[in-house]
């Protein structure tokens, strides 16, 4: 699989939710379109740092008025992610991230909106992030996967060598799949500024943002990223994730290696529970728009994309090689209740079409009962 390919064909959670049909979909774009205005008030009062943008009504940019072009004038040589939100919800998001300010504003003049419709948020980017995150905080703990390097590796699910590291903290204990001083280390700076002890500050937070605490912490689904030039960063609050996720548990176990081709059992870690047993369909970028997927089937990929959401909606499991346990995609299975393994590293090596196999998405566990 082309790593850059892929990342070019990936659309936003909110995106996947929309074209499956998802049905709160609606809500869901809204959650996200406003998670930095619900990280402007966490800053406010508790401290939390974020990926603070600077914003303008689209018309700005249209007529170049004084203040953008004051900024505009400042920062045209930096690196900025932009994003077009919409004020009526029914609209599309539109975004791009990784060009200089210049460039991005080009981008944006190619873009087909009615601007008095949008407003435009550029937020600092950077391509060389020290550690990035994804976890989510309930009642069990904090759960979920750090790597070196950029965001999406963890958000997208795609990867090289550099694999992520899984971990939970019970509120008492911090446990790590692979060992890692400095994983850790970044770990508790993130957890300690989820951790609310003044009853005040407490109950100012439930009543603005809704939210539940669990032994002191704010609930839901985070991302974050640390940069040399920036420090620590929140890029993620998402109060419908936390609830998806209000039970979600994880075992810490290694899964990080590749079984032989004669094997039996694969393992791969646990994205959506359950257990099923089925007819292997393997699909690649190659087949993925000429292949006929039965309903019923298991769908065995590297990685899916959102070439494959026509196939997700049929699938009784999801088995990929690559993927964290908080990928868009295992996000999507766990939604619509599809048990998913993800991180086998070579599943789709060693399964074919037609074997059939135990899926124990409850164990991280793919057991070949029958080779076609």
């Amino acid at each position: 699989m082309d790593i850059k390919k892929y990342y070019e064909r990936q659309i936003s959670l909110s995106e996947w939710f929309e074209k499956l049909n998802y049905k709160s979909s609606t809500e869901f774009r809204l959650e996200d379109n406003e998670k930095r205005e619900r990280l402007r008030f966490l800053k406010s009062v508790i401290g939390v740092p974020f990926d603070e943008p600077v914003q303008f009504d689209a018309i700005d940019l249209t007529k170049n008025t004084k203040r953008f072009e004051k900024y505009y004038q400042k920062h045209s040589e930096e690196y900025c992610a932009l994003r077009l939100i919409p004020k009526d919800p029914e609209l599309p998001k539109l975004r791009m991230r990784g060009l200089i300010i210049r460039k991005a504003y080009e981008w944006f003049k190619e873009q087909e909106i009615n601007p008095v419709k949008y407003r435009a948020e550029f937020i600092p980017h950077s391509e060389k992030p020290l550690w990035s995150t994804i976890f989510i905080v309930n009642k069990n703990g904090i759960i979920g996967e750090i790597i070196r390097g950029m965001h999406n590796q963890l958000s997208q699910g795609l990867f090289d060598a550099n694999k992520p590291i899984l971990f939970s903290y019970d509120f008492k204990k911090l446990k790590l799949d692979t060992p890692n001083k400095d994983a850790e280390e970044e770990l508790r700076k993130i957890i300690d500024y989820l951790c609310v002890d003044d009853i005040k500050k407490k109950n100012k937070i439930k009543k603005e943002l809704g939210v539940k605490f669990h032994k002191n912490h704010i609930e839901g689904y985070f991302e974050t990223i640390s940069v040399e030039e920036f420090g620590l960063w929140f890029i993620d609050f998402n109060r419908i994730l936390g609830k998806i996720y209000k039970d979600f548990t994880l075992n810490i176990k290694d899964a990080n290696k590749k079984h032989q081709a004669n094997s039996r059992i694969i393992y791969g870690r646990s994205a959506s529970k359950g257990v099923v047993t089925g007819k292997v369909k393997f699909l690649n970028d190659d087949t993925v728009f000429n292949n006929t997927f039965g309903k019923g089937e298991i769908l065995v990929c590297e990685m899916t994309t959102p070439d494959y959401i026509i196939h997700i909606k049929k699938a009784i499991a999801i088995i990929t090689d690559k993927g964290g346990v908080l990928c868009h995609a295992a996000i999507i299975a766990r939604e619509f209740n599809i048990p998913c393994i993800v991180g086998t590293q070579n599943a789709s090596e060693i399964l074919k079409d037609g074997n059939i196999v135990e899926v124990n998405a409850n164990e991280g566990i793919i057991t070949i009962l029958k080779r076609d």
